[in-house]
């Protein structure tokens, strides 16, 4: 079975955070982790975008090759940030075009508390956050479970 190497960069507005919802999130295979639900996965790499516009989105990516990374989650705060990032898009297709990685947006599910606020606010109206938020959606209790 082929091992998949995961990096994860985070919102640098979250520099501070631990990682306990995402690295959760990967032991349960929930949220963008529900891919890997029969593979073997290695986190190879953590980080944060440097800050914006994401400094650390030019030189990290080229770190994480050299560890043998083969994918890479942009953190669900990313997402769920208060606004959303608006470099999201560009990083994704920047490090995906520059360093051949597959990007996922997020990681561990969308805390309920944080949907119910989006929603409210119609925050996810764009094409592409509606498409990038699919990963990390889950069922209610899940959700529930991340608050």
């Amino acid at each position: 079975m082929e091992k998949i190497r995961l990096g994860i960069i985070i919102c640098d507005r979250y520099n501070t955070c631990a990682g306990g919802k995402c690295f959760r999130a990967l032991k349960n295979r929930e949220g963008a982790f529900a891919m890997y639900k029969d593979k073997e996965v290695e986190l190879a790499a953590y980080t944060t975008c440097g800050g914006c516009p994401g400094g650390n989105i030019e030189y990290a990516p080229e770190e994480m090759k050299k560890n043998g990374v083969t994918h890479v989650h942009f953190a669900t705060g990313f997402l769920v940030g208060y606004p959303p990032c608006p470099y999201m898009e560009y990083f994704r297709s920047f490090i995906s075009e520059k360093y051949g990685f597959k990007v996922v947006m997020g990681t561990h599910p969308i805390p309920q508390k944080y949907l119910l606020t989006h929603q409210q606010l119609s925050t996810w109206n764009t094409p592409f956050l509606k498409e990038a938020i699919i990963p990390t959606m889950a069922t209610e209790s899940i959700r529930l479970q991340y608050d």
